[in-house]
């Protein structure tokens, strides 16, 4: 007999990672369907998917009347999205004789997957201990605060793993509390860090924070993009300075975190502070973090792909890498980033063309598409703010379900199965 094979083929991680998905929100829409609280499939099967990407976009006009097991249920389909399904059993398949590197290739958000160990059950185990430590930590600090225990272990489980999904009509502003809306901003923001840099500052290295320049772009695009949001609310509010400014980094931190708690009604703000939302749903937060979008280490790489370009213009014969973190970035990285830019935009028009296909408005086409590829949840228009996804045609479900798992997976690892050389031997 031949040796076993303990390294899983490119093609097999691709199709669990893919299928993996599908699978768990169908058998997880299972318990909406069998008590009647969603009896259509469509939209149940919406709402595990939503779940489980973390995406947050609900069909659900008044989820409080759901009993509180299906609450839990639905916050805890996306905790166990935000580090992934697949992530889970990479430290059970290594004892099986299983190797779990390409999946973790295909599963880990961001332009590569580090290793933060040697070993990669060994990884794993480091990355889900760090989410616990922030799910306790959280948990404690909400009941602290005020909020009922298991309003408390709800809306931890969807903070942590940048997901969104509320047990309240109204979102976090049910609350009117700014101590619980100050504790839901610091994790939000934790959680759309690398959570390989918060290991290692649990191992004592704090100085991966600082030299860290996707997160130094992180806090700077917070910090600027909330003075501008503060800007436009003013003029539409009577508010205090202290609400207008903790509701403007709230909703900030919210989207680019692509966790999607609201504390307000945005909609409801100037267009010009909507369209800067609305961009911010592209970028996303750091690579190796819960947070969907882009990534912002892509940003970076394109940024400085692009001012080398512009230096090579003046020095032709120069040869100038793109560094990032000190390190030299690969030529085959930056084509990788710059096809995956190519596939987000792609998508993104064309879903948004489909959608109004449907009847959606161009504001609520376009929101909804920019929401769900990029796993954030509340949209712009009919879908944004405190509405929901219930009166979009059930095609146009399918259609942003689509968008959810593509954008959760990062194109690649769904759009290839497409592919008709992926399926030839």
């Amino acid at each position: 007999m031949g040796r076993h094979r303990s390294e899983l083929a490119v093609r097999d991680a691709y199709s669990i990672v893919t299928f993996g998905w599908i699978a768990a929100s169908g058998f997880g829409s299972l318990p909406f369907l069998l008590s009647g609280a969603i009896p259509s499939f469509t939209d149940a099967f919406f709402e595990t998917m939503s779940g489980f990407t973390t995406t947050g976009a609900s069909i659900l006009s008044d989820v409080e009347r759901l009993p509180e097991g299906l609450l839990y249920w639905r916050a805890l389909t996306q905790w166990i999205g935000g580090l992934g399904i697949i992530l889970l059993s990479v430290a059970i398949l290594p004892l099986l004789g299983v190797g779990g590197m390409q999946l973790l290739k295909a599963e880990v958000p961001g332009v590569t997957a580090e290793r933060v160990t040697p070993r990669i059950s060994q990884t794993a185990r480091m990355l889900w201990m760090v989410y616990v430590i922030l799910t306790l930590l959280e948990t404690a600090l909400l009941t602290g605060a005020g909020m009922p225990l298991f309003d408390a272990v709800c809306h931890t489980l969807t903070t942590v793993s940048t997901g969104g999904f509320s047990i309240k009509n109204a979102s976090i502003a049910h609350y009117q509390s700014p101590s619980i809306e100050l504790i839901i901003i610091a994790f939000m923001f934790l959680s759309g860090v690398s959570f390989a840099l918060h290991y290692r500052a649990l191992r004592g290295d704090l100085k991966g924070y600082a030299h860290d320049g996707e997160l130094r772009l992180y806090v700077m695009m917070i910090i600027g993009v909330s003075l501008l949001v503060f800007v436009g609310i003013p003029a539409l509010s009577s508010s205090d300075l202290g609400w207008r400014i903790r509701t403007g980094l709230f909703q900030v931190v919210s989207i680019m975190t692509t966790t999607g708690f609201v504390t307000a009604d945005y909609g409801l703000w100037l267009p010009a502070v909507q369209l800067i939302l609305l961009l911010m749903m592209f970028n996303g937060a750091c690579a190796g973090s819960t947070a969907g979008g882009i990534k912002l280490v892509r940003v970076v790489v394109l940024l400085k792909n692009g001012l080398n370009q512009m230096k090579s213009l003046l020095h032709p014969k120069a040869v100038i890498p793109v560094r990032h973190n000190g390190r030299a970035v690969g030529q085959e990285v930056i084509v990788d980033v710059l096809a995956f830019l190519v596939f987000y935009i792609t998508i993104f028009s064309l879903g948004t063309i489909l959608l109004s296909a449907t009847g959606l408005d161009i504001v609520s086409s376009a929101g909804s598409v920019a929401a769900t590829i990029g796993n954030i949840g509340p949209g712009l228009g009919s879908t944004g703010g405190f509405n929901n996804y219930g009166h979009v045609p059930e095609i146009g479900k399918w259609l942003l379900t689509f968008c959810m798992l593509t954008g959760r997976l990062e194109f690649f690892t769904v759009l290839v199965l497409l592919t008709p050389s992926f399926w030839r031997r």
